[in-house]
């Protein structure tokens, strides 16, 4: 592979012109497509064949005409304080919102709030249910327009109107916020090389194959549905690793050069011995990402596609657009340095650096740092004992946000569980007498405890289906509806067995339940095919047994210690006022899935570029110890540089507004930060002293079946050795002997 990848890069060196020509055609040509065809991204966190999901199919079958199924907005009107909405001039205005919104497209039907008794009992507060008939995926810009402009005249007239529900979630832009991930980056660029046109290069490829593959995702959701996370997500992660792997490459060459490699050869050394990791490491990172389709979770399988799509574009330019861009620059890739750093470049080249000397003390008492290391991380991993998902609802959004406004006047005025409110389908198809069985269903559902209120059955046109609503005592995050929803289905076979009729729980909270249930029963399931796969690749890899499995329990001590500091501060409220979360509660369900899939790929990047230099070290006859300082002397500085930038990108998006892109972003900032400086950094270099040569034991018979990938880019070495001989190159000797 390295020989291959040499070749790429001379060639991508020399023709320059065609390269970069050639990946701005693929923008251009993709962002035309994006603009043409794109579609919003908000399709819905469902999973196909649970229970409240099969219940929302057969209202959609049972009420063909009323909506039922379809996707739900709630209007919020809200008085003046000391004044009530049931006042006659504000009633009016409130007939007026609700005349005018139900006027606009795909809306079915719209409440009213004073025949239903949905109004406060102080009277401050009202609200009405606007039903759609199309799912929330399939509501037009237009018509969502049309909703919110309903509300103006009231505003104006001193009404607070807002509106909640799934029908009125918008897709989250990105904002200022993100961008300070990308300056940091380029700070801690400017001081790795010294030189701004060499920090510049990895930030530029970045933001170039970020730029594509988004094209490429949005172009894309003509034909496939998208959450309004995935795109954004797959921004984080093509960046992050886009920025890393042009880095890896852009070091090796500056180094290089340094040694006087010409820039050709340089540029193509760089492509077939980084490149080679980052083929790895990337490809390690586009599997575990694709694995998500494992777990049969159709909106997981496509944020797990997406991001996988764009670390493969960011592989992609770093094999090819980063040396096009070195061939650009030449001779002048240090060129406009940075000031006051011409120095420090100086004596880092000429003197020991912190990584050989962290190394080398981590040797000298690789077990007291071995064990300070785990207990730490143990104690950082404690809260994740408490660990409780669930999905997120409005009242984790922003507070300027008009959904969080109309959430926070809900529970005001009716209670936490009117946000969360849940859905009973009594199927009385085989029943005898199916008012009776929706009459002792409501009695029954009214003995049970944490139930505020529960509504009269309302039936279809022929009488055979009909909807309870149960409306919580708790919010739809809080334990206690959780509970609820479990009472209820305990229920259900005595209450199917006394009246014949079916029983199901839906709603978007039962909905949200079930998703998180699902969720946790395929985390062990999707943990064992990353923990295999991480002993696969790299045995393949590091060719040993034991290299792989230290690696792989240093990945499961970082994933719980970020489960632990998730705990922490998003469910216990440990300095969320820090990085502004608005509410806590249960974690995302399908953050945990979604953090072992990153989190792993993005663990064995360093572990890749970290233990190739020891191995390399090994393999030309160093010590042990020697050969794990040989590693942090060439490849410390880099992975520092990396994790850096990379921690800095995910933290970016921590400060955005969208609750479930700032936990994930927290979530990726603190595994890439543990992993690389507690894990990689520490545990590893603690291990492999600790092991010795038995580090790099394998199997004669395993041996004989791995393949070999050359990460370290032996073939080059070969390739060099012989042409020497056959020159009679006076670096015969020092070439054969390497």
């Amino acid at each position: 592979m390295a020989r291959h990848l040499y070749r790429l890069g001379r060639l991508a060196f020399r023709r320059k012109k065609s390269f970069v020509g050639a990946w701005l055609l693929l923008l251009v040509v993709l962002g035309g497509l994006a603009g043409a065809f794109s579609r919003s991204a908000d399709a819905q966190l469902t999973i196909p064949g649970v229970e409240s999901v099969t219940a929302t199919e057969l209202l959609q079958e049972r009420f063909p005409t009323g909506g039922a199924g379809g996707a739900t907005a709630r209007i919020v009107v809200a008085a003046p304080a000391g004044e009530q909405v049931t006042d006659p001039e504000a009633k009016g205005q409130v007939e007026s919102v609700l005349a005018k919104a139900a006027q606009a497209d795909q809306i079915v039907a719209v409440s009213d709030p004073y025949a239903a008794s949905a109004v406060s009992r102080d009277g401050r507060v009202a609200y009405a249910t606007v039903t759609y008939g199309v799912q929330a995926d399939a509501i037009t810009d237009a018509a969502r327009e049309q909703l919110l402009a309903a509300a103006e005249p009231a505003r104006d007239a001193g009404l607070q109107v807002e509106f909640g529900g799934e029908a009125t979630q918008a897709v989250p832009e990105q904002g200022a916020t993100e961008a300070i991930g990308v300056l940091v980056a380029l700070v801690v660029l400017a001081v790795t090389f010294g030189s701004m046109l060499a920090a510049g290069l990895p930030l530029l490829t970045a933001l170039i194959g970020v730029a594509v593959g988004s094209a490429g995702v949005f172009a894309l959701s003509a034909v496939v549905d998208l959450t309004s996370t995935a795109p954004t997500l797959g921004l984080m992660i093509g960046l992050a690793v886009g920025i890393d792997y042009a880095l890896f490459i852009a070091v090796r060459h500056k180094q290089q050069l340094a040694d006087g490699m010409s820039p050709e050869e340089s540029a193509g050394r760089a492509v077939g011995t980084a490149g080679s990791a980052v083929v790895f490491a990337g490809a390690t990172v586009m599997i575990a990402l694709a694995g998500l389709a494992v777990v049969g979770i159709p909106f997981l399988t496509t944020m797990g596609l997406v991001a996988a799509a764009m670390v493969g574009v960011a592989v992609l330019v770093a094999l090819t657009l980063v040396p096009a861009l070195l061939g650009a620059a030449g001779t002048r890739f240090n060129r406009w340095p940075v000031p006051g750093l011409r120095g420090r470049q100086a004596r880092l080249t000429a003197n020991e650096g912190f990584g050989t000397r962290w190394a080398r003390g981590i040797t000298r008492r690789p077990l007291p740092v071995l064990l300070a290391s785990v207990i730490g991380l143990g104690v950082v991993a404690v809260p994740a004992l408490d660990l409780r998902l669930g999905m997120g609802d409005e009242g984790g959004l922003a507070a300027e946000t008009t959904q969080r406004k109309a959430y926070d006047l809900l529970s005001e005025g009716f209670g936490p569980g009117f946000n969360g409110p849940l859905t009973v389908v009594v199927d009385a198809t085989s029943a005898d007498d199916p008012q009776g069985a929706a009459a002792q269903t409501v009695q029954t559902l009214k003995g049970l405890p944490g139930v505020v209120t529960v509504t009269d059955g309302v039936f279809n046109e022929d009488g055979t289906t009909a909807i309870v609503t149960v409306v919580p005592q708790g919010g739809p995050s809080e334990a206690s509806t959780n509970d609820l929803v479990e009472a209820i289905r305990d229920e259900r076979p005595a209450l199917e067995q006394a009246t014949g009729a079916e029983l199901y729980v839906t709603g978007n909270t039962a909905v949200g339940i079930d998703v998180s249930a699902k969720l946790l029963g395929a985390l062990p399931v999707f943990l064992a095919v990353v923990v295999g796969l991480a002993l696969l690749l790299l045995a393949i890899a590091f060719r040993s047994v034991l290299v792989p499995l230290k690696a792989t329990l240093g990945f499961l001590l970082s994933l719980a210690s970020t489960f632990g500091a998730l705990v922490a501060v998003f469910q216990w409220g440990w300095l969320a006022d820090l990085i502004g979360v608005q509410q806590t509660g249960p974690i995302l369900s399908f953050l945990p899935i979604l953090l072992i899939g990153l989190l792993f790929g993005l663990a064995m990047d360093y572990e890749v570029f970290l233990v190739s230099r020891m191995r390399e070290d090994h393999v030309h006859g160093a010590s042990p110890d020697e050969s794990v300082i040989g590693g942090f002397r060439h490849g410390a500085r880099v992975v520092t540089a990396a994790a850096l930038i990379m921690a800095s990108v995910f933290a970016g998006f921590v400060f955005g507004h969208d609750a479930t892109i700032k936990s994930i972003g927290f979530a990726l900032a603190f595994g890439v930060a543990v992993d690389a400086f507690v894990v990689r950094m520490t545990i590893v270099p603690a291990v492999m002293a600790l092991l010795g040569t038995r580090a790099w034991w394998l199997p004669r018979w395993l041996d004989r079946l791995l393949p070999n990938v050359d990460i370290e880019g032996a073939s080059l070495e070969r390739h060099d050795a012989r042409e020497a001989l056959e020159k009679d190159d006076p670096r015969d000797e020092e070439l054969v002997l390497r």
